[in-house]
């Protein structure tokens, strides 16, 4: 199933010839916000308008439900125990998996207000958390809850646990959804999903303090679809969700190729005990093919941080 398209020969060197993408599993509505969990060899998503989170078992590929209702779950990363960090519509919020079993609320409010309905979350190496918080949560009953946003904009923010400090470092975007930082963590990616402006991934240089960010450029357009969530290789290239696959873009902003999906993508993950299998989740499945490469940390899914 599947098949690629090259556009670039960089292209070559990343996928395996011989690799098929496999569909491992299927029956969802929305599924989203993988993430390889490698001290239990598995992989959990999210099926958002089903108020369910999803497992697949790496050693037996057994796929069993995680967690029903989860709160609307959407994106997913890991922090620097390992622990699963997540993002909420039901409950407005960024939580973690403690390791009690117990979701903890992280924040939930910026400026004394609700937020919208986070979407995806990356943990940086300092520990602070950056999440993006659309309203797809709060637009309707189907992804969450409907309510009126209390900030009336859609940010990307940095929480930072040691202080409880919440910022808002992006705000010029109209959907700002995915995001991920480059290998050195001096460039903030972010995807807007706006069907106001053109769809696209933005990048933002990050600031000498690592605490916000300045110049904004266009990294990437989508003519298919949209750009939802993605991640970044060790040598900075950045997988990404698109309306017709997987999209490969080098990190001089060079579209090398596509990985051919016959859904919506939604996002993707690294895993498998080398770390260098791509977990798509795909409209209503999730999907899998062996490439050659690895997530920008080497081990963990987004961080590679020192311990708070």
């Amino acid at each position: 199933m599947g098949s690629y398209d090259t556009f670039d020969d960089r292209f070559g060197s990343l996928v395996i010839g011989s690799a098929v993408v496999e569909r491992l599993w299927t029956g969802g509505r929305w599924t989203e916000g993988p993430v390889c969990v490698p001290a239990a060899k598995a992989v959990v998503w999210s099926d958002i308008p089903e108020d369910r989170l999803l497992r697949y078992d790496e050693t037996s590929g057994a796929i069993s439900v995680f967690e029903r209702p989860c709160g609307y779950h959407n994106g997913h990363t890991l922090d620097a125990f390992g622990r699963i960090v997540a993002c909420e519509h039901s409950n407005r919020c960024v939580s973690r998996l403690s390791f009690d079993g117990r979701w903890e609320t992280i924040v939930d409010r910026f400026d004394g207000k609700r937020l919208n309905s986070p979407n995806d979350v990356v943990v940086k190496a300092d520990g602070s958390i950056w999440f993006s918080d659309p309203s797809y949560g709060i637009d309707s009953d189907y992804e969450g809850h409907a309510a009126k946003s209390e900030i009336g904009t859609c940010n990307v923010y940095r929480h930072d646990p040691r202080t409880g400090e919440t910022t808002a470092v992006v705000t010029g975007l109209d959907r700002p959804n995915g995001l991920a930082f480059s290998p050195d963590e001096r460039i903030l990616y972010v995807s807007d999903t706006s069907l106001v402006d053109t769809p696209a991934i933005h990048a933002f240089t990050v600031a000498a303090d690592g605490r916000t960010v300045g110049d904004d450029r266009i990294f990437a357009v989508s003519e298919v679809g949209f750009f939802d969530g993605f991640r970044l290789d060790l040598m900075g290239n950045l997988w990404t969700s698109s309306g017709d696959g997987v999209r490969v873009y080098a990190a001089d902003g060079t579209l090398l190729g596509l990985i051919i999906i016959p859904e919506a993508v939604s996002n993707l993950c690294f895993g498998g005990p080398k770390r260098n299998r791509l977990y798509i989740t795909a409209t209503s499945s999730l999907y899998a093919v062996y490439v050659n490469a690895a997530p920008a940390n080497g081990r963990l899914q987004s961080v590679e941080a020192r311990p708070i």
